[in-house]
């Protein structure tokens, strides 16, 4: 084979999603692993979905997430346009092309005769496919409406009998008979190509070599198969790629609202989580190993282990697979990526934010968990008094009480200047030893009071320690109250 090209070519109708994201990874691996090109196209000929912005979003997506393209529409290339919109002459060129060698025809049928095929295949609850009707118009016929302005599409002219065959690097050879497709069009009304007749002449055109696409393509392959015999020309490689299912037996849809990609990444799970998670749906790479950055994948990659089964999406392993990549970041780079989450929580600046970090980096699975679990060190929430009992720590609210009380007498003694983690641990451990309870007598009223919740990042110490003296002594202050008004 040549030099290896291949294509991620989305249409801007929406945020990427799962599916698509997949196809532009597994596009570039394949791409990467033979030294090939990647090449970006953009198909907007279905004008009616187009979203605004939404072909920014992919350059920027793309960009983001490191898949670099060596051909596409913002830096131009060999092959250009590539943007389909751009093409317009260039389709209605070949359609002229494959109608004069007999491989399409013109058809003038208005939308009421379509309409009404529709209307006699409904009662046997049928599709009634083109039934053929400007087929076989004389050429003397089809030059006197094309010189009358009636408006037309270009069809494509399956052929009656026979088979056509082509191999799928997954699914292996598959054959259909010519009789099963339908004389679809080519050529909209408007000048415009539909997916099935700009693809072909796109990748033709685009020296594309090594197709990569969606499972749902391969009953239209024979179709594109045809106009490439048409033309004489040389027939790509295929990789159709099963989909990416919620469940069994439904894909994940962005027309449903299921996550994108922005929408993980925004809720906080990290790119490269995604990528590695995303490049594992219908993909094995052999061995124990999981965890792969772009760079591994692109030596690791390969398409004996695409698999031809539906891959289920699985978001609890993405947040177990996100939490990994969490903890492996080092605690300046996750608090980097917490600053943000911090400052929504409304924690102010001079906090020893290194040091929340330092508690909740092994506490979090995805970014976004950060405000609520903080939120405590802004304001003290309204919290039950019922907290301060808890059977394993073998306190109830007599207890809690006295140890409070005897808790709040030690850490008024501190220094201002002196309050500190170390210190705090120094008298509280001091007065635990004095009174012969156990620690979490003391412990657990403590932290209940200071944070007025069940599960935070760090015990009573670390949370006393954040919050400063004069804080920690008011949240103290008003457990007592509470507690003495039971």
């Amino acid at each position: 084979m040549n030099e290896v090209r291949t294509r991620f070519a989305p249409s801007p109708t929406g945020y990427m999603h799962i599916g698509n994201l997949r196809s532009a990874l597994y596009t570039y691996l394949i791409a990467k692993k033979y030294n090939g090109k990647f090449i970006l196209r953009i198909e907007d000929t279905d004008q009616e979905r187009l979203v605004e912005g939404a072909v920014d979003f992919i350059y920027n997506t793309l960009k983001l997430i490191g898949l670099k393209y060596d051909e596409g529409p913002d830096i131009g290339g060999p092959y250009g346009p590539y943007i389909q919109s751009q093409r317009k002459a260039i389709y209605q060129k070949y359609a002229k092309e494959l109608v004069e060698r007999g491989g399409a025809y013109y058809c003038f049928c208005t939308k009421e005769r379509l309409d009404s095929l529709k209307d006699v295949a409904a009662p046997h609850k049928t599709v009634l496919g083109y039934d053929g009707h400007c087929r076989n118009l004389s050429q003397e016929e089809v030059e006197e409406k094309l010189r009358a302005g009636v408006p037309y599409v270009v069809r494509q002219k399956v052929p009656y009998g026979g088979t056509t065959s082509f191999h799928d690097e997954l699914f292996g050879t598959i054959t259909v008979e010519n009789h099963t497709l339908e004389d679809g069009i080519l050529l909209k009304s408007d000048g415009l190509p539909t997916y099935n007749f700009a693809n072909v002449i796109d990748d033709h055109l685009m020296k594309i070599n090594i197709v990569v696409r969606g499972s749902e393509y391969l009953s239209s392959t024979p179709k594109y198969n045809l106009i490439y015999e048409a033309f004489g020309w040389e027939i790509p490689k295929y990789i159709h790629l099963s989909p990416v299912m919620k469940e069994p037996g439904k894909k994940l849809s962005k027309r449903d609202g299921d996550a994108s990609f922005e929408d993980f990444y925004n809720k906080g799970y990290l790119k490269e989580a995604i990528i590695n998670y995303v490049a594992l749906l219908g993909w094995s790479p052999g061995g124990d190993n999981e965890f792969f950055t772009l760079k591994e994948l692109e030596q690791a990659f390969d398409i004996k282990g695409l698999s031809k089964s539906p891959a289920i999406f699985d978001v609890n392993k993405l947040r177990w697979m996100n939490s990994e990549y969490i903890r492996k970041l080092s605690l300046e780079e996750f608090n980097d990526m917490a600053v943000p989450y911090y400052k929504e929580a409304g924690l102010p600046d001079e906090m020893n934010l290194m040091r929340i970090s330092s508690l909740i980096q092994s506490r979090i699975d995805v970014l976004n968990e950060i405000p609520e679990k903080v939120a405590f060190l802004k304001e003290l929430p309204e919290y039950d008094i019922q907290l301060f009992v808890h059977k394993k720590s073998k306190t109830n609210l007599e207890n809690s009480l006295e140890n409070l009380i005897k808790a709040v007498d030690v850490l008024e003694d501190i220094p201002e200047e002196e309050w500190s983690e170390d210190k705090i641990k120094q008298v509280l451990s001091d007065l635990i030893n004095r009174l012969g309870v156990k620690n979490s007598q003391v412990f657990w009223p403590v932290r209940i009071a200071a944070s007025g919740t069940l599960v935070t990042p760090g015990g009573a110490i670390e949370i006393l320690g954040l919050l400063g003296k004069e804080e920690s002594l008011r949240r103290l202050h008003m457990g007592l109250e509470k507690l003495k008004s039971a």
